[in-house]
């Protein structure tokens, strides 16, 4: 299979293979580290015999790569887990049993899922416009006072720690002038005005902090494109500058910026714990941080696992918008 179509297919298999690879790398480091994980759930005044009822009830004294397979079976096929009384099947795709609260680790994913989903799509809608606007206007406006001053805060919003933008639009907007009520989060489904409202501070908290990236690098790809010689011999034909600078460098600075929001995309659906904590969000992230520090190992496999699948999932559709972009990458 040729052209446009074995391209796609190639990287979804490699795509398949990256998260294939990632679920052992993940498994390994937290099931394999030192630690008696069935000491930790049960707790420090559990006696040895119930420590051990545990461990088996856990099935943590079977072997690695044993526990690896029915973690694989539980994702493809789905898995039965035994409550002692009882048996609980956990369907497909099944990423284990919470160690604290017995619930399905799939479940507490999807309960958290929307939220983390509202905040980061909605915010790298703003951070792209915010941010490759911003870095086509000081390409094109370069040596004027407009690039210097774009520059200048561009630099001050790498310098700002999100938390700090967040709390300053907090203090500003809703204490001082009053213009939105405190966030609260509101599910869509129940009222898509309220939800709108509820994610407006956190969504500019977290595009702030990301366009400042994405400006300065789409000003260093235009500029190095303008450079080149094809954007002269245009010039030279009496081609305007606004359709040098939107049809032609603007298009040659797109494949940089594929690549970075593939990235942050994947990346804040986890790392966004600090907008989450700070308006209040119960997202991955912040479920993610209280599943380390309880030690509940099946949720943090599962919820590192599916920040990952985002990752692969967003360098995948990076991949083929790159290709749509320019089509010598099929080729390649």
């Amino acid at each position: 299979m040729s052209g446009f179509a074995g391209f796609a297919l190639r990287r979804s298999v490699s795509a398949v293979l990256t998260l294939l690879a990632l679920s052992v790398i993940i498994y390994v480091v937290f099931y394999a580290t030192p630690g008696n994980v069935a000491q930790i759930t049960c707790g420090p005044r559990c006696s040895p015999e119930q420590v051990h009822q545990v461990a088996q009830q856990l099935r943590l004294d079977d072997p690695l790569y044993l526990r690896y397979w029915h973690f694989l079976q539980g994702i493809v096929v789905g898995h039965d887990y035994s409550t002692g009384t009882s048996v609980e099947h956990c369907p497909a795709p099944c990423l284990g049993l919470s160690y604290q609260s017995d619930q399905q680790v799939t479940r507490i994913i999807l309960n958290k899922l929307p939220v983390s989903l509202s905040l980061v799509v909605g915010a790298m809608v703003l951070w792209l416009l915010l941010g490759v606007g911003t870095g086509v206007l000081s390409a094109w406006r370069r040596g004027r006072f407009t690039e210097r001053a774009l520059t200048g805060l561009t630099l001050a919003g790498v310098a700002t720690p999100v938390f700090v933008i967040g709390l300053v639009l907090m203090i500003v907007i809703c204490g001082q002038l009053e213009l939105l009520p405190f966030p609260e989060y509101v599910s869509f489904s129940d009222d898509p005005e309220q939800w709108m409202w509820g994610l407006l501070l956190p969504w500019f908290t977290l595009a702030l902090a990301e366009a400042a990236y994405f400006a300065r690098l789409t000003r260093a790809s235009m500029l190095e494109t303008l450079a080149e010689d094809h954007i002269r011999t245009f010039r030279a034909y009496g081609v305007g500058e606004r359709s040098i600078v939107g049809r032609h460098a603007l298009r040659g600075a797109l494949a940089p910026i594929i690549a970075l929001n593939a990235n942050d995309f994947g990346s804040a659906m986890g790392g966004a714990v600090l907008v989450e904590s700070l308006f209040g969000l119960p997202g991955i992230g912040q479920e993610l941080v209280h599943a380390v520090t309880v030690v509940d190992l099946p949720v943090v496999v599962g919820m590192v696992l599916v920040i990952g699948f985002f990752v692969v999932l967003a360098n995948a559709l990076a991949d083929v918008l790159y290709a749509v972009a320019d089509r010598r990458v099929v080729l390649a």
